[in-house]
């Protein structure tokens, strides 16, 4: 399958402005089931330099420093990507012993893994729910993080919400709905505090649509000796497939924004966004 990504993203300012150096998270990566055919970057005004650098959670990012004022910063990312089937399940775990939970990354993953270990309070309530869960499943690993998956997506409304941080895992909880960023904010703290390395993805998930209306997409890795990175969905209720193409990930989910960096000037501005998926 070959699917053409066209990401339009433009700011328009009220009055003039200098563009400070910028950040910009739009390139897919490569996956073992997915291989990047073409992508141009388009931005307007022209960058004074463009350099493309990997950061240092190793994802590719176009880094751009501008001259002189503008009052609009256009980008336009047309990404065409060939698939191939893909069975998420394909892998085994090792040593033998990871197949049960808790436990724990040896000496060097853990000092490797460090930032996607790192904990933030949550409620009780809410490891009470990861707790029933695991004990269904019976401590199995795999079985416990597919389960765990399917039931957010089961339990919680997932909505949709343009712009803003992730709400706290607490909150999440507590409402029973939230954005795709909402739950899988909630889910990555879940996780850590059950041992579990677990980063925050964004990306582009295809689905048919009578009337397409596509969005940046978030979700979860898991670190799993093994099997590696393995990707979770829990607003679909899935384990991540040859339909979803990540961008970037990160222990953080300040470190995925697709534009990041400032301006000189005290003028206000609007954001529109536009994103077409289809299949070649």
């Amino acid at each position: 399958m070959k699917i053409i990504i066209t990401h339009h993203t433009e700011y328009s300012f009220d009055s003039e402005v200098f563009l400070e150096p910028h950040y910009l998270r739009f390139r897919p990566r490569k996956t073992a089931y997915a291989d990047i055919e073409h992508f141009v970057l388009t931005i307007s005004p022209q960058p004074t330099g463009h350099r493309v650098i990997r950061d240092e959670e190793n994802n590719l990012i176009d880094f751009c420093w501008f001259d002189g004022m503008t009052q609009n910063l256009v980008i336009t990312a047309e990404t065409v990507i060939q698939t191939t089937s893909f069975n998420p399940f394909a892998f085994i775990l090792h040593p033998q012993n990871y197949n049960q939970f808790p436990f724990e990354y040896d000496k060097s993953q853990k000092k490797l893994l460090a930032t996607t270990l790192a904990t933030q309070p949550v409620s009780k309530d809410l490891l009470d729910y990861g707790g029933t869960i695991q004990k269904s499943s019976n401590s199995n690993t795999i079985q416990y993080l597919t389960n765990l998956t399917k039931q957010l997506h089961q339990d919680f409304l997932v909505e949709y919400r343009e712009f803003g941080a992730p709400l706290l895992p607490n909150e999440t909880f507590e409402l029973k709905r939230g954005s795709c960023r909402d739950l899988s904010w909630m889910q990555i703290n879940l996780l850590r505090h059950q041992g579990f390395a677990t980063r925050f993805v964004s990306g582009y998930y295809y689905f048919k649509m009578e009337e397409p209306a596509y969005e940046l997409h978030a979700w979860i890795e898991v670190f799993l000796p093994g099997a590696g990175w393995i990707g979770l969905d829990p607003s679909h209720g899935i384990l991540t497939g040859n339909t979803h193409f990540p961008i970037v990930s990160s222990d953080h989910f300040e470190n995925t924004m697709p534009v990041s960096g400032g301006i000189r000037g005290s003028a206000s501005s609007t954001l529109d966004t536009q994103l077409l998926i289809e299949i070649i």
